[in-house]
């Protein structure tokens, strides 16, 4: 059995890191940090590159290739910490578009995201714990009334998918944010290199995505797939930190030693490793059920989120602990990680919601059938 990527798609991460490697140095990361604003011209590289259409159709101007090649070049993004609304726009906006859009709805945006021409997001929270009866956003006559918050990347975004109340239902609506009747605020965050926004939709025109009624249960699919595509991103942020600290235990020079031989060192970086290592396997299982479609993937995405979401934090935060007084310092990069893997952490629903998720699943999974 095959338990790994083939041979193709080891070649996408390869080229992904060769490009993130000279086009996004952690130099390019930082400016984003201290106000350089969204990078629109590595946004089009990334795009040039090809890799925003990789799981887009061919004739919706992707590659038309499968979550498992996307699930690969994630793994890059991640390790680059890339300041890019690969999440927003790719596993969440447009996968929506193509799994729910009409043919109209596809071919109008999917080949623009698919060139970087155009960036999605979606907005579904309301500045409190998302649950279906937390929405009160209100979508009726083919418009939109009410503010959603946060909203990653919102500041930056063309088009939104909203999750919106239609009569006793919830809806998914697609909105152009350029119309006059949308209004953006910036809101600070932990992670200035993702930006998030409030946006306020005052009677704005918007299109229904979907069938009516079906927004919360579509809502868990796009959420699903996210978690899997943004659970390579945190193995790959873990993984990076790792290296950062192993390679600096095996540099500092502290009595006469290097850092890395001292056993409180050792066992740091081994607790980094097994945590990685688990979050990796989890990430693959998920891998395998997006791919397959298998019935599976609530769990298995459940699983992975949860595991790399612990995996990245635990490894951001031991990275600096690695480093010692200097991890804690501005001019390390070790904070980038940290910042990241906290942001990821929130980015669709945290920890505790996903707890109870695979919790829940499981559950289901384990009962009985009935006679």
């Amino acid at each position: 059995m095959q338990f790994d990527f083939s041979e193709q798609q080891n070649e996408f991460r390869q080229e992904a890191r060769r490009f993130l490697a000279t086009e996004c140095p952690a130099d390019r990361v930082r400016k984003a940090l201290e106000g350089g604003g969204f990078d629109r011209k590595l946004w089009q590289g990334v795009a040039e590159m090809g890799f925003l259409g990789i799981a887009i159709p061919e004739e919706h101007g992707g590659l038309g290739l499968g979550y498992l090649e996307l699930c690969a070049v994630a793994e890059e993004f991640g390790r680059a910490l890339a300041p890019l609304p690969i999440l927003s726009s790719i596993y969440l906006a447009a996968e929506a578009i193509k799994s729910f859009g009409t043919p109209e709805q596809q071919a109008a945006w999917l080949p623009k995201m698919a060139a970087g021409a155009t960036i999605g997001c979606l907005a579904s929270a309301e500045g409190e714990r998302l649950t279906e009866k937390s929405v009160r956003l209100a979508f009726a006559n083919n418009t939109l009334s009410g503010t959603k918050a946060p909203v990653l990347d919102g500041d930056i975004a063309d088009v939104a998918v909203v999750l919106a109340k239609e009569g006793d239902g919830l809806s998914l609506v697609l909105v152009d944010l350029s119309q006059d009747k949308v209004q953006r605020r910036a809101l600070d965050t932990v992670d200035p290199t993702r930006g998030q926004a409030e946006l306020t939709f005052n009677s704005a025109a918007a299109e229904r995505l979907g069938e009516r009624g079906e927004g919360w249960a579509n809502l868990q699919i796009l959420l699903d797939r996210a978690a899997v595509l943004l659970a390579f991103e945190q193995i790959g942020g873990a993984d990076r930190a790792l290296e950062m600290g192993r390679d600096y235990a095996l540099e500092r020079m502290a009595f006469g030693r290097q850092i890395g031989s001292f056993q409180a060192i050792k066992h740091m970086l081994a607790d980094m490793y097994v945590s990685a290592t688990l979050a990796r396997s989890n990430a693959y299982y998920g891998a395998w059920a997006l791919s397959t479609g298998a019935a599976e993937l609530p769990r298995a995405a459940a699983t992975a989120r949860v595991s790399a979401t612990n995996a990245f934090r635990h490894c951001a935060k031991n990275n600096i602990q690695v480093h010692g007084g200097m991890g804690f310092t501005w001019q390390m990069d070790c904070h980038l990680f940290y910042r990241r893997a906290n942001q990821l952490a929130l980015a669709i629903g945290s920890l505790p919601d996903w707890e109870e998720k695979l919790v829940t699943r499981l559950a289901d999974a384990n009962m009985p059938i009935a006679a």
